[in-house]
């Protein structure tokens, strides 16, 4: 949980150099000035997913401007001691905003949105790139929230098919795991893994039948998490934190 005692973090895209300025882009600074309410003297820490927070002292701050001194650089890692890429069948709305947030506080290495057979959400070649940069905004505010100095990244929107045909069926040193309320294995009886992992998770309506063998074919291993059918929202997080108690930093 954050420490309301710590100073504010932020996310700046540009060059971080200690002796140097910097500022805020105006949306971002009248972010600063009328939600955060920064006032000048104050210190904040900022970051730009090169693993490093870079202390800094607000200069000037006003409505549409906020300036920066930046006084110090450390490195600082907060992520996860295995890297996992969640592919995730994109949900509606705030399902989707939901997901990404807490599996980037999780610490999860990168997001593939993927079109899948009963997704409830079609998204056009016009209007992809626009839902990407947002949920590419949600993973930098929570980033921001839970201390994380590497920003993973939101990759372009892929049909499940094309994703699977892309990865092949022999995994190698990566895990590949499917969550399905059909399988038998848990998730608790799987070794360690030697390397990465790649967490397939579908959306609302759950996987078709013929996707999961699809899936099965490219080396996804099925497991469930128990019991209970989860919502597409809620799946991804509980296994994403199952993980991390069985095998991580939890």
């Amino acid at each position: 949980m954050p420490n309301s005692n710590s100073p504010t973090r932020m996310y700046y895209s540009g060059d971080l150099q200690i002796g140097r300025k910097c500022t805020l882009p105006p949306s971002q600074a009248h972010h600063a000035t009328r939600v955060l309410r920064l006032k000048r003297g104050e210190t904040v820490i900022l970051f730009k997913g090169d693993g490093a927070e870079y202390a800094a002292v607000v200069v000037e701050a006003n409505r549409d401007r906020v300036a920066l001194d930046v006084t110090g650089r450390q490195t600082v890692d907060r992520e996860a001691p295995f890297a996992v890429t969640l592919a995730q069948a994109v949900s509606s709305g705030e399902r989707m905003d939901y997901t990404v947030q807490k599996a980037v506080e999780l610490g999860v290495a990168a997001i593939q949105p993927l079109e899948a057979r009963r997704g409830v959400v079609r998204l056009s070649a016009e209007r992809a790139p626009r839902r990407i940069a947002h949920w590419q905004a949600v993973a930098i505010a929570a980033c921001e929230q839970c201390g994380r100095n590497r920003v993973p990244p939101v990759l372009p929107l892929a049909r499940l098919d094309a994703f699977l045909a892309a990865r092949g069926g022999q995994p190698g040193n990566e895990r590949r795991v499917l969550l399905s309320p059909r399988a038998v294995r848990r998730l608790r009886d799987l070794d360690r893994p030697p390397g990465a992992v790649v967490l397939l998770s579908g959306p609302e309506g759950g996987l078709s039948p013929e996707e999961e063998r699809a899936a099965e074919r490219a080396g996804f291993l099925p497991v469930r998490l128990g019991p209970r059918v989860l919502r597409t929202e809620t799946a991804a997080a509980a296994a994403l934190a199952a993980m991390l108690a069985l095998w991580g930093d939890f």
